[in-house]
């Protein structure tokens, strides 16, 4: 899962954005999935701006 990081932009196309840290967006899944990697990308946009967002990689508890 990816999304805006905790130092993303506060909007994308004029609309408000949720934020999320890593442990944050791990915890929108609950304790069903174990957090496996996760990690922070810098993505440039077409307008010359570079906004930050954090990916979670998880996987099912068996």
């Amino acid at each position: 899962m990816a999304t805006v990081a905790e130092d993303g932009p506060l909007q994308c196309s004029g609309l408000p954005v949720k934020r999320y840290y890593k442990d944050e967006l791990h915890a929108e899944f609950g304790e069903a999935l174990t957090l496996a990697q996760h990690g922070k990308e810098s993505h440039h946009t077409p307008y010359g701006t570079v906004q930050q967002f954090t990916y979670c990689y998880c996987g099912k508890l068996v």
